[in-house]
């Protein structure tokens, strides 16, 4: 189905050609039709599949069709009118997030499809300047409030904005909104909106459990069901790889994979100088822990790979100067732990690494959905050791096949210099290794 077949405003028209999107998704395909008439829908789809343009989509629609009259008779209606401070915002679309990364992606997202409606977008999140946020949302004019379940409740406990004109209300993620503990403030926000049959609501999920659709037909107004069962184009777009490795070795492979997989330099002859290096590709690489992602970063910053690092504790400011040089191509690696990589929506992104695997089966799929985005295709390799073995057998079910697996042969396994060690490994191991020396595998490279 093209999208120019859909009944959609020509100024959304107009952003959607601004994407270059032509031919819809099947989420697209499946729900457009229904939120473009005013059904509600509940969307089972995994990440990657075009569900963000989906719901954004049909939002836009809904507000650039509202007649003007409707609009200001809403206005002279709206009980809170004289109560309140005239510029506070009265959004006519809420859509929640799980997390920052996922609202600021769902605002920038919003703010090219919506270019041409006049529509005000508005993006609130911790980590950022409260007040900032505040204060535009006190001036008044949002239309359509994007935020974290926690920020948007906070606001609007002061009376910052009032939800008594929306007319949209999207639920992205919702399966993740329960693993984070978001339910409860969720349902708060939800009690005080207007009634389900006086707006389009719309949530998605990675998985319908039983928890989340309990949540729409609680909330939605006879929602349809869309289940894109056979749709796992993150996984069928990608060519998925494992090696068995042994974890004192990992990080020797990954550079030599990396070496190898993006014709990049081998690393400098010791004593001499040479710049960063720089890829034509983009590689988001993924590790459980917060310890393990800033290890990463050391190693690979002495052996000449410029890599950033998000996770959930890195301050908001030097997420977004991260993500902003990755983006640009200043840095070739990304490394992310699951909870700040999800909902990271950043285009050429073609080789995930799994350095760790994770221990959620649909954390592998999350994962290795930031690559072969919108049809195109991409690379996940995982590195799996003795412990992360464990996952493996429930993670391939999952995702219904058997991963292939390569062998490394002694040739792949890159000779590392060693990072100086921290000063918490100084006073811990009661010396230091200032110079540093090379090495064919971290694992020798230990303490001792």
């Amino acid at each position: 189905m093209e999208f120019s077949e859909l009944p959609i405003p020509e100024p959304v028209q107009a952003g959607v050609r601004d994407c270059g999107f032509s031919t819809c998704t099947s989420i697209q395909e499946l729900t457009l039709p229904l939120t473009l008439s005013g059904r509600d829908v509940a969307g089972q789809a995994q990440t990657g599949t075009g569900k963000t343009a989906a719901f954004l989509v049909a939002t836009l629609a809904r507000l650039n069709g509202a007649s003007t009259l409707e609009t200001l008779k809403a206005m002279r209606d709206d009980p809170d009118k004289q109560a309140k401070p005239k510029g506070v915002s009265r959004p006519r679309a809420l859509l929640i997030a799980p997390t920052r990364e996922l609202a600021i992606q769902i605002e920038q997202d919003a703010h090219t499809l919506g270019a041409h409606t006049g529509l005000s977008i508005h993006a609130v999140y911790g980590g950022v300047d409260y007040e900032k946020q505040r204060e535009r949302l006190i001036q008044g004019g949002v239309d359509i409030l994007i935020g974290t379940p926690g920020r948007l409740i906070d606001y609007f406990k002061q009376k910052s904005y009032l939800v008594s004109r929306v007319e949209v209300l999207v639920i992205d993620e919702a399966d993740r909104m329960f693993d984070m503990g978001f339910i409860a403030d969720l349902r708060y926000l939800m009690r005080r909106l207007p009634h389900y049959e006086q707006r389009l609501s719309m949530l998605f999920s990675a998985t319908l459990s039983h928890r989340a659709q309990e949540l729409s037909y609680e909330y939605m107004n006879a929602p349809e069901v869309i289940s894109t069962k056979t749709e796992m184009k993150t996984v069928d777009h990608v060519t998925q790889v494992l090696y068995h490795v042994e974890g004192g070795q990992k990080i020797s492979l990954l550079v030599g994979l990396m070496r190898r997989d993006l014709g990049m330099r081998p690393a400098p002859i010791e004593g001499e100088s040479s710049p960063p290096e720089k890829i034509t590709g983009r590689v988001m690489l993924f590790v459980n822990t917060k310890r393990m992602g800033e290890k990463l970063k050391n190693w690979l910053a002495v052996n000449n790979i410029a890599a950033g690092y998000l996770s959930g504790d890195v301050p908001q400011a030097k997420r977004m100067k991260v993500l902003n040089r990755f983006q640009k191509g200043e840095l070739a690696v990304l490394i992310a732990t699951d909870v700040a990589g999800r909902g990271l929506h950043i285009d050429g992104v073609t080789h995930v690494y799994n350095y760790d695997l994770p221990e959620n089966a649909e954390d592998y799929v999350h994962r290795i959905g930031r690559t072969a985005r919108a049809g195109a295709k991409g690379d996940a390799i995982t590195l799996v050791d003795e412990g992360g073995a464990y996952n493996l057998e429930a993670i391939e079910q999952y995702v219904g096949m058997k991963i292939d697996v390569e062998w490394a042969d002694d040739a792949l396994y890159a000779k590392l210099i060693k990072p100086p060690r921290l000063p918490s490994q100084d006073r811990k191991g009661g010396r230091s290794n200032r110079g540093g020396r090379r090495d064919s595998h971290p694992r020798r490279g230990g303490r001792r």
